[in-house]
């Protein structure tokens, strides 16, 4: 976009309080956030809300009862981890403080391979496309009957509200993230025999703990009193639907100085950061893909952002695997690997920019730990990937690693060998150390460079500053004393 077309910064600071509802001058499309922007016009059943709340902290949805959807999306975290890449199913504690154990329990077969994204304003309709790769989206053409496009294809059951609600049906069905490790329980046996939908499998499993809790009928029965009669009525979509609702409701946030500004009041916003809007959405180039309310066009783009960790077994690059002997190759294709399009790989999802000053680290890999340094990454993507250095992504210690390893017919889990181990954390920067992997990446990308001075990109900055709502701050509120599993809450 370029800056004659903001207009003078003046028409943008003059909003008048009854204009609020209006896109703002020079601003396409930036009317102020409303109820109606949001699933049940922001005010779903209080009850629903309740129930995907316990659900949200109770540990009864993972595998090995140790994780809950808040251990990777925790109000102490800005509804993220406060990490780069997460540890999964199995370590004890939160954000830095995650570690492994000394037990096979206790363990990780790896690092989950993308960042954990915060979860505000998700609960808008305009999000109809979830996970770093769009995954999960809305179905308009009807392929499917479950009215989503998601990895479960037609197996996805019927009657989930919205993108979110189908979101949360997929972590529970990961190995690395809920599910556990085959062998360990009865639902990350089915998630290992990819059964998520089936008789026996992981979302009939998880119902039927839910079943066998006297509280979380009675909750089920308050939340759905048409659908739920009786235990057997409870169905891993109902839970689904409660949790989208809960996390519509807790992390929405739209009451940052920008929103206060868009409403009217032209002293919501210091100098600095109206200065800092006016090189957003000109001179700087960034709202041509964070636009509309919530900073998003909601596509795809690629922007040569560093890759860390183990990736997703895209490609066929075979140098790690000859390095080290362990079978593995680390690309990350992003939106190529959902449409098995060549010209998708390397995409990943704009995401939203409502309290990004809170939810480091960026990146769909988490490479970046502070604002400043992903700014600047925009402003020259290929230049800032060559000089990129993995070793400042701070990734915690893996502790000890296991693996599955095949005697005659079953398959165990042992820990890795010293050696092993020292070749299995080559995974987090191999792709960035790599020249030939590091260099496909940067020639996907689409952004040509732009210079800014110094003070422009502190002003930048603090525009980003102003879409944090301040309210979204004090979160941990939200967090249960107790859940109707009895199993600890993590705080």
């Amino acid at each position: 976009m370029n800056s004659s077309n903001i207009l003078p910064l003046i028409a943008v600071v003059g909003l008048a309080t009854g204009a609020a509802q209006a896109a703002a001058p020079g601003l396409p499309g930036l009317a102020a956030v409303n109820d109606s922007d949001y699933y049940e016009i922001g005010q779903p059943s209080t009850d629903k809300v309740e129930l995907g709340r316990m659900l949200f902290f109770d540990r009864i949805l993972s595998g090995n009862r140790n994780i809950s959807c808040a251990t990777c999306h925790h109000p102490a975290f800005s509804s993220a981890d406060g990490l780069a890449l997460p540890l999964g199913e199995g370590p004890r504690g939160l954000g830095t403080d995650r570690q492994t154990g000394e037990a096979l329990a206790e363990s990780v077969a790896g690092r989950v391979p993308r960042n954990s994204p915060a979860l505000f304003n998700l609960g808008a309709a305009e999000f109809e496309k979830l996970f770093h790769d769009g995954r999960v989206e809305t179905d308009p053409q009807g392929y499917f009957a479950g009215g989503f496009i998601t990895p479960a294809k037609w197996k996805l059951p019927r009657g989930l509200e919205n993108p979110l609600a189908a979101q949360a049906m997929f972590p529970v069905n990961s190995a690395a993230e809920m599910a556990g490790s085959k062998g360990e329980n009865a639902i990350a046996d089915a998630s290992s025999l990819n059964n998520a939908a089936g008789r026996n499998g992981v979302w009939e499993l998880l119902a039927r703990r839910l079943q066998d809790i006297p509280a979380y009928v009675e909750m089920f029965k308050r939340a759905y009193p048409d659908e739920v009669r009786r235990d057997s009525d409870i169905s891993y979509v109902l839970a689904a639907n409660a949790i989208a609702a809960f996390e519509a409701t807790a992390f929405r946030a739209d009451n940052s100085p920008f929103d206060r500004f868009l409403r009217g009041d032209r002293n919501a916003m210091t100098r600095t950061a109206r200065t800092g809007m006016a090189l957003f959405y000109g001179k700087a180039g960034c709202g041509g893909c964070h636009s509309g309310k919530f900073q998003t066009d909601h596509d795809f783009h690629a922007i040569a952002m560093p890759q860390i960790g183990p990736g997703k077994s895209d490609g066929n690059d075979a140098s790690y695997w000859n390095a080290t002997g362990i079978s593995a190759v680390l690309e990350d294709f992003g939106r190529g690997r959902v449409t098995f399009r060549e010209e998708d790989n390397f995409k990943f999802r704009t995401p939203s920019l409502r309290n990004v000053t809170m939810t480091a680290h960026w990146g769909h890999a988490g490479a970046y730990n502070d604002l400043e340094s992903v700014v600047r990454h925009h402003l020259d993507p290929e230049n800032s990937l060559e000089r990129y250095d993995p070793a400042t992504a701070n990734l915690p210690p893996l502790g000890e690693v296991v693996e599955l390893t095949a005697s005659g017919s079953s398959l165990s889990q042992n820990w890795l060998s010293d050696s092993r181990q020292e070749g299995f954390e080559m995974q987090d920067a191999w792709v960035q150390n790599t020249p030939r992997l590091r260099h496909r990446i940067a020639a996907a990308n689409e952004l040509e460079p732009v210079s800014l001075a110094d003070r422009e990109v502190q002003q930048v900055i603090a525009f980003l500053g102003a879409l944090t709502d301040q309210d979204a701050q004090r979160l941990n509120a939200m967090i249960p004393a107790a859940v109707p599993s009895g199993l600890p809450v993590e705080d």
